[in-house]
């Protein structure tokens, strides 16, 4: 099943000669859950590339538990992989390729526990997700929000955590600025505008900022307990002699549960509205993607209490990013919990390991019967 699913391209990228889109692996999910008794609904996506999202739906009602997914990964280069990375590969217990870890091993452990149940016999549903673009803009699981999420109780997105079960995680604000002064000749500056030396006002000024965030904001069961800005990427210029008139950074703000993203744009458009004036500069400043919001459930929650039962591990946090968020929205008590280790994604032969699956597929079963019966 882990070997059908990676062979299928679902890469996602910004970059429409690399984007593949999910639909292959949607498709093939979907087949499957219907042999084993699931609803099945697809919902269609614009995009470069053939991307949907899925919902299938085993039992009947309201209540009852999502577990939920994404169906792409990110694009990989075959020349920094020691194996073909759409090819399963398996060597001393682990499976080796693209995914496996991140996330399509999920979805095979899923469906495993899923098949341990008659439908028939569930006293309340259990839904099946599977999202489409979540590795760039997050638009499949903004569409089906949008659309009307499964009226759940419960909701576990199974990311990568070690079956840790994950309750909040930190926002994640991903911006671009650019500056546009005028050019001149470096040995008469005065007729120009400076983007880099403006550039340098508005780094001072976003690293203040950062100080006071981290001063007023604090969260001791997060390992990094402040909320973080990185500068990640800095392009100007193009000659020692001449006056640059155009400036790039683009910046990282990781925010904890509580803070508001809107309100820290504004603060943000503000904050170097300020530092540049007067300077003859003006400036872009547009989100790369619309965010993902901080999650936050309760640690006393039903949903936690159950998953450190059966786990048998503490509850945590952690500094990514990920859909659970939609669902919390939608009044769903959320975790984050998957198999493998988050350290593995989003590199060269990524894996996750057999009885890592097998784990989660008996955790899933467990928790399934606790929210659907059966």
């Amino acid at each position: 099943m882990l070997a059908e699913l990676v062979a299928l391209p679902s890469a996602s990228s910004f970059d429409p000669a690399a984007d593949r889109g999910n639909r292959a692996v949607v498709d093939r999910l979907a087949a499957w859950a219907a042999d084993l008794g699931a609803a099945v609904r697809m919902q269609e996506l614009e995009g470069p590339a053939p991307r949907a999202n899925l919902l299938a739906t085993f039992g009947s009602g309201t209540d009852g538990l999502v577990l939920a997914g994404h169906a792409d990964t990110v694009a990989a280069d075959p020349a920094a992989w020691a194996t073909d990375p759409l090819r399963l590969v398996e060597a001393d217990g682990r499976l080796y390729g693209l995914g496996a870890c991140d996330m399509k091993g999920f979805f095979v452990a899923a469906l495993h526990a899923a098949a341990r149940f008659d439908p028939a016999r569930l006293r309340a549903p259990l839904h099946l997700v599977a999202t489409a673009d979540e590795e760039c803009a997050m638009t499949g699981i903004r569409a089906l929000a949008a659309a009307g999420l499964p009226p759940a109780r419960w909701a576990v997105v199974g990311e990568p955590t070690g079956l840790v079960p994950v309750r909040a995680h930190k926002g994640v604000m991903m911006e671009r600025l650019v500056l546009h002064g005028r050019e001149a000749h470096s040995s008469d500056p005065a007729g120009g505008a400076s983007a880099v030396e403006g550039m340098a006002r508005v780094l001072d000024a976003l690293l203040a900022w950062r100080g006071e965030l981290q001063q007023a904001h604090r969260d001791p069961a997060f390992a990094v307990p402040a909320p973080t800005l990185n500068p990640g990427v800095l392009r100007g210029g193009d000659r020692p002699n001449r006056v640059c008139a155009r400036c790039e950074l683009q910046f990282d703000l990781r925010s904890l549960p509580g803070m508001d993203q809107e309100g820290l744009r504004v603060e943000l458009c503000a904050r170097v509205a300020r530092a540049v004036a007067g300077t003859g500069l003006r400036f872009e400043l547009r989100p790369l993607y619309p965010g993902t919001p901080a999650l936050a459930t309760p640690p006393d929650a039903a949903l936690v209490r159950a998953a450190e039962e059966i786990g048998g591990r503490p509850a945590a946090t952690a500094a990514y990013g990920t859909e659970a968020p939609w669902f919390a929205a939608a009044g769903m008590e959320t975790l984050v919990l998957g198999p493998g280790d988050i350290a593995r994604a989003h590199r060269p032969d990524e894996f996750v390991t057999a009885d890592e699956l097998d784990a989660a597929a008996e955790f899933y079963a467990r928790l399934i019967d606790r929210a659907c019966g059966g």
